[in-house]
């Protein structure tokens, strides 16, 4: 699990997080979710160590994150993946340099069994037979898909996804969201999922957190946000549902 507890970050003058406290349930997919502005980008980087915090900790199963030096806090990011948004592959490698790339950096295992774990991967992800393609060869979904084959490669216990969908049809976010849900189960992981997206929120939100102009208005279950007594959250739930019917009109 992952506790994040009074956590505030600003960026020059401008306060982006102010006094969250949110946990992170293991063996679930846990989603953050509010408009663009809301810190939700900010509080997913922050817990994955990318934004260094103002104050307030971040705890890892009770150890103190925020507190660990530098090779400790190593340690611990050798058991996080991370799928960034537009998935962030290198051009100039393939799809199997590019799942291979954490492994070249955080372990000393031989080419054979480097290989070995990338093929692996490529082979959950459905993607075994373009080990050899470069992002430039890949559709959109397919690069998302090399990047959930990165983020697992380690085998991680934690498992930080920006914006998965970004970019991609309804049906190929369908099969993204499906597959973040099924890894997250089948490896027990911690996976927390910064999103807008309201068909992931009820296709596959366990735990839901609404953030609103930097602080957590909200926080439930996929079962409880149609029935939430709360504006801002009920805005947002609206405005969410209106932006996809206009992109997707019924015909």
């Amino acid at each position: 699990m992952i506790y994040a507890e009074h956590i505030n970050k600003s960026f020059g003058d401008q306060l982006v997080l102010s006094d969250v406290t949110v946990g992170f349930e293991e063996g679930k997919t846990n989603l953050i979710i509010g408009a663009s502005g809301s810190g939700k980008t900010v509080l997913l980087k922050a817990v994955a160590g990318l934004h260094k915090i103002d104050s307030g900790k971040i705890l890892y199963d009770k150890t103190d994150f925020t507190a660990l030096a530098d090779k400790q806090q190593k340690e611990i990011h050798k058991q996080m993946g991370m799928l960034f948004q537009g998935a962030a592959l290198f051009d100039f490698a393939t799809a199997r340099e590019n799942v291979r790339f954490p492994l070249d950096f955080f372990t000393d295992w031989s080419l054979a069994e480097k290989n070995d774990r990338v093929d692996f991967c490529l082979e959950r992800v459905h993607l075994g037979d373009i080990g050899n393609k470069y992002p430039s060869e890949l559709s959109g979904g397919m690069q998302k898909r090399v990047g959930i084959a990165r983020a697992i490669v380690m085998n991680p216990r934690y498992l930080f996804c920006d914006e998965p969908n970004s970019g991609l049809d309804p049906q190929t976010a369908i099969v993204i969201d499906q597959l973040i849900s099924e890894l997250t189960h089948e490896y027990n992981m911690t996976t927390i999922i910064n999103t807008h997206d309201m068909n992931s929120v009820m296709a596959i939100g366990e735990k839901l957190v609404f953030l609103y102009q930097g602080k957590k208005e909200w926080e439930g279950s996929r079962d409880d946000i149609l029935h939430a007594d709360n504006k801002p959250l009920n805005d947002f739930v609206f405005a969410s549902e209106m932006a996809r019917l206009l992109k997707n009109p019924i015909s």
